[in-house]
């Protein structure tokens, strides 16, 4: 059992302290429930955790001028968080292949596309659903910088130390 001193730990939440996200409020954000976009990342709060080695859970909650909380999209926070620090490379974690060529062939996976093949394949309704938010998110990652952006199946073994440190793709690479 832990200790009454323990359970009383003067914690509080990054995000409301240090407004490490700040969202943009917009008309249909109240109808929505409070979810909207991410308009500052406050990149000066993280470059100091990150120096010291430690790693980032960050909750995707943000906080407007008046301090409301807003729900924000995961894939759009990672986007704008990793360009706000300047990272090289964004790697989203899911539970899909990757981008298909044809969305009912496993068979297709894409292994590499660029931005413009990307928003072709948006277009022509290849990529649909849960999908359309984490290829939007890599192609405003790419536009502000980041050289790659990966969608990466996180249901193989390894699939991330497989992206990271081999030449073997388990997922779907999107450039510039």
């Amino acid at each position: 059992m832990a200790s009454a001193s323990l359970m009383r730990l003067p914690w509080r939440p990054l995000w409301k302290d240090t407004r490490l996200l700040t969202a943009r409020p917009s008309l249909n954000v109240v109808a929505l429930g409070f979810i909207d976009e991410v308009s500052r990342v406050a990149a000066a709060v993280l470059h100091p955790i990150i120096a010291s080695g430690h790693i980032l859970v960050i909750a995707t909650v943000a906080a407007d001028e008046t301090g409301q909380a807003y729900n924000i999209n995961a894939d759009m926070a990672a986007s704008e968080i990793t360009t706000a620090v300047g990272v090289e490379k964004l790697l989203l974690l899911t539970d899909m292949f990757g981008i298909l060529a044809n969305r009912n062939d496993l068979g297709s996976l894409v292994k590499e596309v660029g931005i413009a093949g990307v928003r072709r394949m948006v277009a022509g309704g290849q990529v649909d659903g849960g999908m359309i938010p984490k290829v939007e998110c890599c192609a405003c990652a790419l536009a502000q910088g980041v050289h790659t952006a990966s969608i990466i199946d996180r249901r193989f073994l390894h699939s991330l130390l497989l992206e990271i440190l081999t030449d073997e793709d388990t997922g779907t690479m999107i450039t510039g």
